[in-house]
């Protein structure tokens, strides 16, 4: 808790939104109103794992949704007591940043050329003509371009009124994450969680790297079917050929064999068989697999090495070998594979998937073996969620975490930890069990990139100096974070790098899913700081968006798991997308999205955050900037009710008791909005608590302002009643939108009231106490709202007058307790109960009166 200071006791003559934030940021930082007080016990703690933004050139208008979402959550703890441990991140390593990069400083990284301290990027960056830089030069301009980046988005962050400490800030890419992420790796591996393998890797052509399952998305590409003919077996109904229909015949120097479905009639007298494929004449045989899809083309396929992921699994399941001839960089090898003779693979050697394909199309049409012409189609592609073309599968040496991918034990066991987790909304947890329950392999966790962190081992060389990859040379926990690239490995020196019976480093560094996986640890101060680990972690909140339950939050559960043996969390509150006005998602590669800042500077960010918590929890919510004019409108109000409110000054002697049955009902009501606003807060209902507070406000702004105001400017004992009971519900509706809109809130408590409304108590059970009737202001307030309705549809000015007002039915006795306000707020001559059996009615008989 920080030391209270001294409120300003006086009103503003002309209150204003305008600076708000900046003066308020300046003073929260200044006095530690957020600051995180860890002599505190983990009872008495409330612990974020806050998710680090991408750190990619700009924040959007989606971030501002998501995390106002967070920050409420935060506050409410906060006034319920709990001390917050609320830190920030900033994930600033990966392939976004390194595009970022190579576009902003025109370089792209080439690990062959050495340091050059001296190396100054190009005073015009040309994107399309990139300056090579070696790995450390490139290294160097990801970090001081992220630099620059985290402190813009640290800005924008702090005007929005985000409650964050931020002596508590990390970077997926500091020290402190890459010894966290190094560790838990190293861990991974001592207990063989962690493994090196070389298979199939889904792998992207543009940005030379393997891509995570996780990190898939399948998208329309246009195609052609061709039908082709292989040759036949004699003796058979194929002795003339087996006709197959595939979309990549520039694979068929990889086909391995056919195949088709075991009960598939049309082919059973050809399995155990051999054929020979189009163009190059390798014998390949004809085998069953139920993969196998007997109304899809002909009923029958080749098996290449790799066109599909399906390919893969037929290879593995049918003990296949390779024919590989897809290379790294999308084009097909110089070389053919074993096997496929060197003449006609020469036609697509180094062309690219596509130029290969026309030129074997053309090729089958000379020789016959085209059956018609391609077909064109549209089909659904694996492409990598951030790249532009279909993604390749090469054969390639990797590192693996095992998930349950190829476990049903492990698998099983993470499903439970799903279901210990609190999931708000609780039909999220559906999609986190339907991706561990589909998983098809374990996760693949190293990246052909450069700025990120590297996998810590390297690989005792042969007398040759060839890699020994069974044997890898671990790093040393002490000796964290480490760069193989630079350090030398336990029991080497530096001489003996890349040399016969020396060491060879590891060249790939970790995914970026790899590292922040590991957050929830490395901001509680997992072996590095033991007394911080023991109050926070488990965490108590993972805030995150649905779309990266299957990345962020089930790689964070998979890490917790196997190292700490418990859930990082206890709650997991999942925000939805931020939609633009024709209900598509907002992103940055679609070019919808709206950037923050000019909104917050021109409707105060109490408005924007106003409309980021009308967005429910995992809900998709529209970008509206009808809702930001309305959450101004509530934080203006606010501000001129406040005003007018703390203007008739307290009641004289003190606080004053509520004597009168109107100021009584109207505190029972506002103890009512308390009682709804407390649960559904703490089932981490932040919409539903705005909702409660907001309405309430508007009821008591409309119609109890109005109907006390000319009461409460005199000194009886009803104005006394009037001011006490106004001075308590203010205190109360500040303390209900403080954890919406800090800002405007903070303003008017300084006015009247010492410390900060946001280390101020949340209202309590009962609070304001108040032995009244709610019915009571409802009643008034409806007799009220019938004379305006009168009045307006006369088209007379509300302060127009009422020759006789007639109140009948059940409830006149309620009416009756606040009659001298309601002549006053209606300005009645004339004021008539009549008590009788039914509902409430009114009759309005209006004096002459000008037009309003």
């Amino acid at each position: 808790m920080t030391e209270q200071r001294p409120h300003r006791a006086t009103v503003p003559d002309r209150p204003s939104l305008d600076g708000l934030e900046t003066v308020w940021a300046a003073r929260w930082e200044a006095e530690g109103t957020y600051r995180f007080d860890r002599s505190k016990t983990r009872e008495q703690v409330y612990s974020i794992d806050t998710p680090p933004p991408t750190v990619s050139g700009s924040l959007h208008v989606g971030h501002v949704f998501s995390y106002t979402h967070t920050d409420t959550l935060a506050r409410y703890r906060r006034m319920r007591g709990r001390e917050v441990f609320y830190p920030m991140g900033w994930d600033d390593n990966g392939l976004p940043t390194e595009r970022r990069v190579q576009n902003h400083f025109g370089v792209r990284c080439d690990p062959s050329l050495p340091y050059d301290p001296a190396f100054t990027p190009p005073a015009e960056p040309d994107p399309k003509r990139q300056v090579p830089v070696s790995r450390r030069n490139f290294i160097e301009l990801c970090e001081r371009l992220t630099l620059e980046d985290e402190k813009a988005f640290e800005d924008l962050w702090r005007h929005l009124g985000l409650s964050v400490d931020w002596s508590l800030t990390y970077a997926t890419i500091d020290e402190t994450s890459r010894a966290a992420s190094q560790r838990g790796f190293l861990r991974n591996l001592a207990r063989g969680e962690a493994y090196l393998s070389e298979a199939p890797t889904l792998w992207d052509v543009t940005f030379g790297t393997a891509v995570a399952q996780a990190e898939l998305e399948d998208r329309e590409w246009p195609g052609a079917f061709h039908r082709v003919r292989f040759g036949g077996v004699p003796g058979t109904a194929f002795e003339d050929g087996v006709f197959i229909e595939t979309t990549r015949p520039e694979l068929i120097p990889a086909c391995v064999a056919l195949v088709a479905h075991p009960d598939d009639e049309r082919y059973r007298p050809l399995f155990g068989s051999t054929v020979r494929t189009p163009i190059f004449g390798v014998p390949v045989p004809v085998l069953a697999h139920r993969l196998a899809e007997p109304d899809k083309g002909s009923g029958i396929a080749m098996i290449c090495t790799f066109g599909d992921v399906t390919d893969v699994v037929w290879w593995r399941e049918l003990d296949l070998p390779t024919r590989p001839v897809i290379g790294w960089n999308g084009r097909l090898l110089p070389e053919p594979p074993d096997g496929v003779p060197a003449g006609p693979y020469a036609e697509l050697a180094g062309k690219t998937a596509h130029g290969a394909r026309e030129r074997l199309v053309e090729l089958l049409r000379e020789s016959g073996e085209l059956d018609g012409e391609p077909r064109k189609i549209s089909r659904p592609v694996k492409f990598y969620e951030k790249g532009d073309r279909p993604l390749e599968i090469v054969t390639t040496r990797q590192w693996y975490i095992r998930n349950g991918g190829r476990d049903a034990g492990l698998r099983e066991a993470l499903v439970e930890r799903g279901r210990e987790l609190r999931w708000h909304p609780p039909h999220m947890r559906v999609r986190y069990e339907n991706w561990v329950q589909g998983l098809a392999g374990d996760w693949l966790i190293s990246r052909q990139r450069f700025f990120g962190v590297p996998i810590p081992v390297w690989y005792p060389l042969d007398s040759e100096g060839r890699p020994i990859y069974e044997n890898p040379i671990a790093a040393r926990e002490d000796a964290l974070p480490v760069d193989p690239a630079i350090d030398a490995p336990p029991g080497y020196s530096e001489e003996q790098r890349d040399r016969p019976f020396g060491f060879s480093a590891d060249p790939d560094v970790m995914d970026t899913w790899a590292t922040s996986s590991m957050s929830p640890q490395t901001v509680s101060g997992w072996e590095r700081d033991p007394d911080l680990f023991a109050r926070v972690f488990p965490m108590d909140l993972r805030p995150q968006a649905h779309e990266i339950i299957r990345t962020w939050l089930f790689a964070s559960v998979v890490r917790a798991h196997l190292e700490n043996g418990v859930l990082p969390w206890k709650n997991a509150a999942i925000s939805g997308w931020i939609l633009d006005p024709d209900r598509k998602k907002m992103s940055k590669s679609k070019g919808n999205v709206v950037t923050p800042m000019g909104l917050l500077r021109e409707y105060g960010s109490d408005a924007v955050r106003y409309w980021a918590a009308g967005g429910r929890p995992g809900t998709d919510t529209a970008f509206d900037t009808g809702q930001i004019k309305v959450g101004r409108r509530l934080a203006i109000k606010i501000l001129n009710a406040s005003k007018f409110v703390l203007g008739l000054g307290p009641a004289e002697g003190g606080p004053g008791e509520v004597s009168q049955a109107l100021d009584a009902s109207m505190l029972a009501r506002l103890a009512g909005v308390v009682e709804e606003a407390t649960p559904a807060f703490e089932s981490y209902d932040y919409t539903r608590a705005l909702e409660v507070a907001e309405r309430f406000f508007w009821e008591f702004c409309d119609d109890y302002l109005e109907l006390v105001k000319t009461r409460a400017y005199g000194d009886d004992e009803g104005a006394r009643s009037a001011r006490a009971a106004l001075r308590r519900a203010l205190e109360v509706i500040l303390r209900l939108f403080a954890p919406f809109l800090p800002f405007v809130t903070e303003e008017v408590w300084s006015w009247w009231r010492p410390g900060s409304v946001h280390r101020a108590a949340w209202p309590a059970p009962g609070e304001p106490a108040a032995p009244g009737d709610p019915a009571v202001l409802a009643a008034v307030s409806e007799v009220l709202r019938e004379v305006r309705r009168a009045k307006s549809t006369a088209k007379l000015s509300m302060r127009a007058e009422v020759a006789r007002l007639t109140v009948s039915g059940a409830s006149v006795a309620l009416v009756g307790s606040a009659q001298d306000d309601l002549c006053a707020a209606g300005s009645v001559e004339e004021f008539v109960l009549l008590p009788e059996d039914g509902g409430l009615r009114v009759e309005v008989m209006l004096a002459e009166a000008a037009p309003a």
